[in-house]
């Protein structure tokens, strides 16, 4: 069936002065106003040049190492609370060029930095273990930094001298481009079109609507939407090949001049990852592509289709259920979920989502999709597009758990290590996901609802474990093609694309051919290597949460002190202290036995309706 696509002008929601300011984030707790911005930008800029009296004296003394290393912590503090609020500044209304000029600003101070104090990891690595060693038991205070150091020093191959690394800091800002241009592209400048509901009226069809159009039960609904957002990204894509090549290369030729085998590797190394961590992933989730079919075979039987299509992988398969969360409820439904985590959590919980921390509702030329963020000295803040839609409480949850992990990183941590790696994020976001199904199953007695909801904890492991390997694999695919001397084009990422979503889908669905445009989708693309950790994420936290249902007190004390972690240990052992052993592939068919044992259970409940 054709696509019915109307076109009109951008029609993208209430301006932010139409929201209640309880629903809108308050960045005023970082900066009162752009006047306390400029004044901490002209500190940082002062603080730089004094930094910049340490180049060349790292190891004269553990004194002077010591008081390098306060400096640079003082340093990023501040930098990074001047960068946070800029970007945020623009994430807000992307389409206001004084909120662009900022953040503009913003970079160009970090570059100016990052220049500036470019000597410093250089002339760290130089330092000789063994002299770094005796000062760490001889200076008072320099033991705090021990970690750091050995951490530090672990990467020595793959610093490169002073002058090369402020060579690179010059080109830090051209490095990100790809990055920004398709922010700028996909939030700013992309204009989806308007198509006809299910009961005929216009919609305009947003990057926050789409997901819950595609839940719509009028199949044609789905099947217009689909169409209107991928015949609009496939306008542009020979334009977002390039991009995508150009981000592609960038990763490719950073990691070559670092020594490293490999992009991938390379961005394995900064979490000491083993690179058979991500190949065992995408090897257990291929093994399981049986288990993902017969899931897929239950769809289409449940809602009762000749052909299952990629728009009707969405939609609830309990249809009597027209289940809509306003905020409020969502709210209040999550954060009587986390209680299982105990007081400290719960009340920070609260503060959290009472204070102003969270940026509620779609407005014009707003951000798309939803992120948790903030740095040292600030609270967390997360930015949604909420729509009323369930899956939008169960990103509330998703969301939070990032931030009650930054919260008591930031709580319990110094600065060093108050930050925690991209490995460990999605834990404790996919925990609060697993929790909150918990808690709502739980307390639900309606057999469809129950049904409903089993089917969104099937669709959570199917997205989150499966599609994001897929992706995974798909990017170690474009790297590895220019790695080998391989040129990445429009129709070639169209065909690999197409194909990764054959090999998991077919033949239970039917791959339309605009799924091959899915890769111009994908924000993260710009974030090489950062989705596969979605799916190393989920796997750790069900285990997690396993434990917490079988041992309560004591594994939830333990997934507390995970959360108060940061960076203080490597990323394997924070989870191994937690109990979950991510270097074993345990967790991974842990996950995926249970996305077969819940689909079966989901198969019993639709029989018996």
């Amino acid at each position: 069936m054709a696509s019915q696509v109307i076109w009109a002008r951008d029609v993208r929601g209430k301006t932010r002065q139409e929201i209640d300011p309880e629903f809108r984030w308050n960045l005023e707790d970082i900066y009162p106003d752009q006047e306390a911005w400029r004044e901490d930008a002209h500190r940082v800029r002062a603080l730089a040049e004094a930094f910049a009296e340490f180049r060349g004296r790292l190891n004269t003394s553990g004194e002077t190492l010591l008081q390098a290393l306060q400096a640079h912590d003082e340093l990023g503090q501040i930098l990074a609370k001047l960068f946070v609020y800029a970007k945020m500044k623009l994430d807000e209304d992307a389409t206001e060029s004084w909120r662009q000029a900022l953040f503009a600003e913003a970079q160009r101070l970090a570059a100016e930095i990052q220049a500036t104090t470019s000597f410093f990891y250089p002339e760290l690595v130089q330092l000789a273990q063994e002299q770094v060693e005796g000062w760490l038991k001889t200076v008072e205070g320099l033991g705090l930094y021990g970690f750091f150091l050995e951490e530090t020093l672990r990467q020595r191959d793959h610093v490169l001298t002073p002058a090369q690394e402020e060579l690179l800091a010059q080109f830090s800002e051209v490095l990100h481009a790809p990055s920004e241009i398709f922010e700028m592209y996909n939030n700013a400048d992309t204009v989806f079109p308007v198509i006809r509901d299910e009961n005929g009226e216009d919609v305009q069809v947003t990057h926050a609507l789409y997901h819950e159009l595609l839940e719509r039960r009028d199949r044609g609904v789905r099947e217009r939407a689909f169409h209107a957002v991928y015949d609009t990204y496939k306008k542009h894509r020979n334009t977002i090949a390039a991009l995508y090549a150009a981000s592609v290369k960038r990763n490719t030729v950073s990691a070559r001049v670092r020594r490293y085998p490999s992009a991938l590797d390379a961005a394995l190394d900064g979490d000491r990852i083993p690179r058979s961590v991500y190949e065992n992933l995408i090897g257990a989730v291929r093994e399981s592509v049986p288990a993902l079919q017969s899931y897929l075979a239950l769809r289409k039987r449940a809602l009762g289709l000749d052909e299952l299509h990629m728009w009707d992988l969405y939609v609830p398969l309990v249809g009597e259920i027209d289940w809509k969360v306003p905020y409020a409820e969502a709210r209040e439904t999550v954060l009587r979920a986390v209680e299982v985590f105990g007081e400290a959590y719960a009340s920070a919980a609260r503060e959290g989502l009472y204070g102003r921390w969270v940026d509620v509702y779609e407005t014009r030329g707003k951000r798309s999709g939803g992120y948790s963020w903030g740095t040292y000295g600030t609270h967390p803040y997360i930015l949604l597009n909420y729509t009323d839609s369930v899956q939008d409480m169960f990103t509330l949850a998703h969301e939070l758990g990032h931030s009650m992990h930054s919260y008591f990183s930031r709580k319990t941590q110094p600065y060093i290590y108050s930050d925690y790696t991209i490995f460990v994020a999605e834990v404790a976001s996919t925990v609060n996901e697993a929790i909150l199904y918990d808690h709502l199953l739980g307390r639900e007695e309606d057999p469809l609802r129950r049904a409903y909801l089993l089917n969104r904890q099937v669709e959570t492991i199917r997205t989150t474990l499966v599609a994001q390997t897929l992706y995974a694999e798909f990017e170690k695919g474009t790297h590895e093609r220019i790695e080998s001397g391989g040129a990445i084009t429009a129709d070639w990422l169209d065909e690999t694309f197409y194909e990764l979503n054959r090999a998991y889908y077919a033949p239970a669905v039917t791959v339309d051919d605009d799924i091959a445009h899915g890769w111009m989708r994908i924000p993260h693309f710009y974030s090489a290597f950062y989705v596969y950790k979605y799916a190393t994420g989920i796997s750790a936290a069900l285990a997690l949460v396993e434990k917490i249902r079988r041992e309560g007190g004591d594994a939830v004390a333990r997934y507390l002190q995970f959360l108060s972690g940061g960076s203080s240990n490597t990323s394997i052992e924070l989870l191994r202290l937690a109990g979950v052993d991510m270097t074993s592939e345990a967790p991974v068919h842990q996950a995926l036995e249970r996305f077969k044992r819940l689909t079966a259970e989901l198969a019993d409940l639709l029989a018996a309706r």
